[in-house]
């Protein structure tokens, strides 16, 4: 039986409330799990003030051309702040895909294992090279 202690709860992102009992919803196990991947990878670092070191520096490669150089930037900044942000886990492989170019869609594929359980997930960051697309000028 897999020790829920270990994958973690905590609050759905973003936050809801459960209308019958007011309650705030939680999130539990690998969901948990994700919505941490989540977080770590949509925060910039520096905009936490309580706790600058988290985050990640994915908003640097905003409206940059994608080329194998930026592939290879985005990989080492999505793997540096995983295994620094997020310790359940060990990531064992980020894929750079992009399959929608014209509106700037880069899937970030992140493969992990969890390390309490040798369990191996897969999660898919999507992650917009531009944004405000689709604006008239």
């Amino acid at each position: 039986m897999i020790e829920s202690g270990f994958w973690g709860s905590g609050w759905s992102f973003p936050p809801t409330f459960e209308l019958a009992n007011y309650q705030l919803n939680l999130v539990h196990n690998q969901d948990n799990i994700n919505q941490s991947i989540d977080q770590i990878l949509n925060t910039r670092k520096g905009e936490r003030s309580l706790y600058p070191a988290f985050g990640s520096d994915l908003n640097l490669y905003l409206f940059k051309a994608v080329d194998a150089t930026l592939k290879g930037e985005i990989v080492n900044s999505v793997k540096a702040s995983l295994l620094d942000l997020e310790p359940r886990i060990n990531v064992t492989a980020v894929t750079v895909d992009v399959p929608d170019p014209l509106n700037g869609l880069v899937q970030v594929g992140i493969q992990y294992v969890i390390k309490k359980t040798n369990t191996r997930h897969n999660h898919v960051y999507p992650f917009f090279l531009n944004e405000g697309t689709g604006l008239l000028g």
